[in-house]
C-alpha cells in the first residue's frame, strides 16, 4: 500500500513538472530568441590543481561553444544572431546528486526529480533570474589513469551535468562535452554505441556521405567522437571539428 501510494504521489509531481516544463522546452526551439546558458563550476575531486583552475575561470574560455552555436544554426537557415549567450557563475560547494547504473525505473525517475530541485536550488542567491539551461561543470584533476565518469544532460529540467579536466590544454575537449550535453536539454539524442564510444553511423558521422567512409574528418557533436574507423574514434580537441547533423538539427527544430 505504501509503495502504491508513493508511486502515485511521484506520477501526480512529474505530471505537474512536466506541464510547467514542456513550454518552457518549446520556446527552448524555436530559435526565436537567445536562451541563457550558465555554466556553474564544482571542484569534483576536491584537489588544489581543480581550485586553482576554477579560480581563473573567465566566460571567454567557453565563447567556442556560442561561435559553434552560432554557426551551426545559421547553416540551417536561422536569422538568430546570438542563440545561445554563456554566463559564468560562481563555484558551486556542493557535488550533484549520485544515481548508482543498476537502478530501477523508479529510481531513475525520483534521482531526475532530485537532479531538478537540486539544479535549481544549489545556486543560491546568484540565480535571482533563472537561466534558461544549467550547466555544472565538475573538474577533475588531469590524471592519464583516472577515466572521467559519465556526463548527462536533461531535458526535463533542462540540466547538465559535466564531468571535465581542470586543465588549460583540454579546454577545447570540455567544451565539445558542454555543447553535447547543452544539446542533450533542447531534445538531442545520443548518436554512438554506449559500449565502446563509437559513432554509430550514418548519423553519428559528421560525413556520412565521405568515401571512402573513414577516417572521418569531423565528428557528429551528438555522435561524439571523429570516426578514424569503424572500431576507433578520438574526441575531438575542440569544437573546429565539430558539427550538427540532420538528424540532431531535426531534434532541436532547426529543420522544418
Amino acid at each position: 500500500m505504501f509503495k502504491a501510494i508513493r508511486i502515485g504521489i511521484l506520477l501526480i509531481i512529474l505530471f505537474f513538472v512536466a506541464m510547467s516544463t514542456w513550454l518552457t522546452q518549446a520556446r527552448s526551439t524555436d530559435w526565436n530568441n537567445s536562451l541563457w546558458v550558465k555554466i556553474y563550476p564544482i571542484n569534483a575531486d576536491g584537489s588544489d590543481v581543480s581550485d586553482n583552475y576554477i579560480g581563473k575561470l573567465k566566460v571567454e574560455d567557453f565563447a567556442a561553444i556560442e561561435k559553434f552555436i552560432a554557426a551551426e544554426t545559421e547553416r540551417y537557415g536561422r536569422t538568430i544572431s546570438r542563440p545561445v549567450r554563456i554566463e559564468l557563475g560562481d563555484q558551486i560547494h556542493e557535488q550533484p546528486p549520485r544515481i548508482d547504473a543498476a537502478t530501477s525505473m523508479l529510481d531513475v525517475m525520483w534521482w531526475s526529480l532530485k537532479m531538478r530541485w537540486w539544479a535549481s536550488n544549489t545556486a543560491g542567491e546568484q540565480d535571482s533570474i533563472d537561466p534558461d539551461v544549467r550547466i555544472f561543470v565538475r573538474y577533475h584533476q588531469l590524471d592519464h589513469v583516472f577515466v572521467l565518469e559519465n556526463s548527462v544532460g536533461l531535458q526535463k529540467g533542462m540540466v547538465g551535468i559535466v564531468n571535465a579536466y581542470a586543465s588549460r590544454h583540454q579546454r577545447g575537449a570540455n567544451n565539445v562535452i558542454i555543447a553535447h550535453e547543452f544539446l542533450h536539454t533542447l531534445g538531442a539524442t545520443d548518436k554512438y554505441n554506449p559500449i565502446n564510444g563509437q559513432p554509430t553511423p550514418p548519423d553519428g558521422l559528421g560525413n556520412p556521405e565521405l568515401n571512402p567512409l573513414y577516417p572521418q574528418t569531423a565528428a557528429e557533436i551528438m555522435g561524439g567522437r571523429i570516426a578514424l574507423a569503424a572500431d576507433d574514434a578520438v574526441v575531438p580537441k575542440s569544437l573546429k571539428y565539430a558539427l550538427i547533423g540532420p538528424l540532431t538539427a531535426s531534434e532541436i527544430n532547426l529543420t522544418d
